[in-house]
């Protein structure tokens, strides 16, 4: 069984440090519950995508948006990505194809046409409200490299916020329906494409539905781990570490410790 000092000592080993973890199991057993410095401010960096894109759901189920509505893209948004991105100006992209992107590929220049079209202020009480995520919050629309994409109604202060515990909150209620559309975020999230980290410790028939986040100061992943005959689990790690190659590896040991103990 996974506990707090295992899971402490399992970061310290892999050199996962400063870290925020939180892993907890989902069944009725519940006996692994373990809450590493889930309330400390790391910057979120891309984690902040899955809260996004449950605001825009949430707006989809109200009936204020429609997932077949079609956005052109602007300049405006244009910004760095990591993979290649149809997200072109005058490229005119439904919702659901913005919030896959999103989260599949991590798509900046998605998640900030849908900071427009949710609005940040409006996006954040949704999440806070109605989901108890009390530590999240839009406030900056994402850059995938420097200078930092013009962001007139950023306030000039505030960075987005969405520590380990609420990711890890979050990603229990998907796991549990309990925000709309869940089963399609579980079907995004496993289509996820970049599994450099936490996957490298993952054993055969082992399914992750997950988002990282990667900058120059931090590196995160975390998500709904689905042992093969065996219980669910969320895992959340944050970290305060720069994301580059040889830091992201670092996850892969300390999933196959934390693996070895379920």
């Amino acid at each position: 069984m996974v506990t707090l000092e295992a899971a402490r000592a399992a970061a310290r080993g892999a050199g996962l440090t400063p870290c925020s973890i939180v892993l907890k199991r989902l069944d009725r057993a519940q006996d692994v519950d373990v809450h590493l410095d889930d309330d400390v401010y790391l910057y979120p960096a891309s984690m902040i995508k899955t809260p996004l894109a449950v605001a825009t759901f949430d707006l989809v189920e109200r009936g204020e948006l429609k997932l077949e509505d079609t956005v052109e893209t602007t300049h405006a948004n244009l910004t760095q990505n990591d993979r290649p991105s149809p997200l072109q100006p005058g490229y005119r992209a439904s919702l659901h194809e913005l919030i896959e992107l999103m989260l599949t590929r991590s798509d900046n220049v998605a998640t900030n046409m849908l900071f427009d079209i949710c609005g940040r202020e409006r996006a954040t009480t949704i999440v806070q409200s109605a989901y108890g995520l009390r530590s999240t919050a839009f406030y900056r629309k994402v850059s995938g490299s420097e200078p930092l994409i013009d962001d007139p109604h950023w306030d000039g202060t505030h960075r987005n916020m969405h520590n380990a515990g609420d990711a890890a909150k979050l990603f229990e209620l998907i796991a549990q329906d309990g925000v709309p559309y869940a089963d399609l975020l579980r079907a995004t999230l496993l289509q996820q494409q970049f599994n450099d980290k936490l996957n490298r410790g993952l054993r055969p028939g082992d399914r992750f539905a997950h988002k990282t986040g990667d900058t120059d100061e931090v590196t995160h992943d975390g998500g709904l781990l689905d042992i093969a005959q065996g219980p669910s689990y969320v895992i959340v790690v944050y970290t305060g570490l720069p994301s580059n190659a040889a830091n992201n590896a670092r996850f892969g040991p300390f999933m196959r410790a934390i693996r070895a103990l379920m």
